[in-house]
């Protein structure tokens, strides 16, 4: 008989398992359930923001024709029926499930950030942005929330591509998880860009011209971008399955989970044993290929072989022309080594583009594997 695998999430991580799946059975059928009918390269959304660069591939390119595609969200998960429901009340049985439904905005508590806040999480939400930032003076202050990796894209790229006052406000330091000869190097460039930094210094309130600051402190902006941590959709939760504190899937090893081994899970809505997996593409690809394996080991009777993390750097671009790649251990700790200016902008590129070459060429999802 054939086995019937639904695949929830069509980014990154659930385009790389349908992949692997169908690519290596011919008695597996898959169907990829998606709120979007096409593939999202969430690492080019600040270049859509900043200028217009189209983050969306077709899946006629990105998922395998084999896959059967349903576009809509699933509301609910019953796994002792092996059954999912969607949000226009249909339903889909499976045998297997890959759980990759990704990450967006974390709701925050930060006062008037649902009336006068954008963002870049997502697909929509970066629309969202563009179209505000369409409206403003090119010299219209922006204040950009968040010091990690999307904050400092965000930052570069709109300063690099606009006349806007830019300024990025973060709690802590810029760039906490690198090392500090390469969180220099992004402040530097920052700086250079004309971007002013705010560290150690919350937003509070969110109002339609300014960001008042813990202490009472105003800065002027017309546009505020939240790009602080993500969160994960409240499906496992809703569903009843095993979370941890953050809302995540939570699997061991293989990527499955405890209570319902014929439910996987890849990305960023999982936590993966006594593992730390950084939320990024640079694990859910991988994730995806191994969530695809462990249901082929099942399918054959043989035992799925565990995840071995293998982090090898973090890249991050300061508009087109500069950028940072931080060298990491294979457990993402940063390492002495990096590369900054022209060559750091160089290896982002590269990275950015053989990521979406990872993930919607059929023939290389074989070889991207954790194991």
């Amino acid at each position: 008989m054939r086995a019937h695998v639904v695949v929830i999430g069509a980014g990154y991580a659930g385009a790389m398992a349908a992949k692997r799946l169908l690519r290596t059975r011919s008695d597996v059928t898959v169907t990829v359930v998606n709120p979007r009918p096409h593939f999202v390269q969430r690492i080019r959304l600040h270049q859509m923001i900043a200028a217009g660069y189209d983050a969306t591939v077709s899946f006629d390119r990105a998922l395998p024709r084999a896959a059967h595609r349903v576009f809509g969200k699933v509301t609910t998960i019953e796994a002792a029926l092996g059954r999912l429901t969607l949000d226009d009340g249909s339903v889909l049985d499976y045998d297997y499930l890959v759980y990759a439904v990704g990450s967006g905005k974390l709701p925050g508590t930060i006062a008037g950030a649902a009336e006068h806040g954008f963002s870049v999480s997502e697909f929509e939400d970066a629309v969202r942005l563009e179209s505000r930032l369409a409206t403003l003076d090119e010299k219209a202050a922006v204040c950009v929330v968040g010091g990690g990796l999307t904050g400092i894209e965000t930052a570069a790229e709109l300063a690099e591509h606009r006349s806007s006052r830019i300024t990025l406000v973060t709690g802590g330091t810029v760039a906490p998880n690198l090392s500090e000869r390469a969180r220099s190097a992004v402040v530097r460039t920052l700086t250079d860009l004309g971007v002013d930094i705010v560290t150690e210094s919350r937003v509070t309130r969110i109002e339609g011209s300014s960001c008042e600051l813990a202490g009472g402190i105003r800065v002027e902006a017309e546009c505020t971008i939240l790009a602080t941590e993500f969160g994960v959709p409240e499906l496992a939760r809703r569903s009843g399955l095993p979370v941890d504190d953050l809302g995540r899937l939570k699997l061991d090893d293989r990527l499955e989970c405890p209570s319902h081994p014929n439910i996987v899970g890849a990305g960023d809505a999982v936590a993966v044993g006594d593992l730390s997996l950084r939320m990024s593409c640079q694990a859910a690809i991988p994730l995806g290929v191994h969530a695809a394996e462990t249901i082929l080991h099942r399918l054959d009777g043989s035992a799925p072989r565990p995840v071995i993390p293998k982090f090898t750097g973090r890249c991050i671009s300061l508009g087109r022309r500069r950028g940072v790649f931080q060298r990491t251990t294979r457990v993402d700790d940063a390492t002495g080594m990096f590369i900054a200016g022209r060559g750091g902008a160089f290896v982002k590129e590269r990275v950015c583009s053989s990521t979406t070459d990872w993930a919607v060429t059929p023939r290389r999802s074989a070889f991207y594997s954790w194991t």
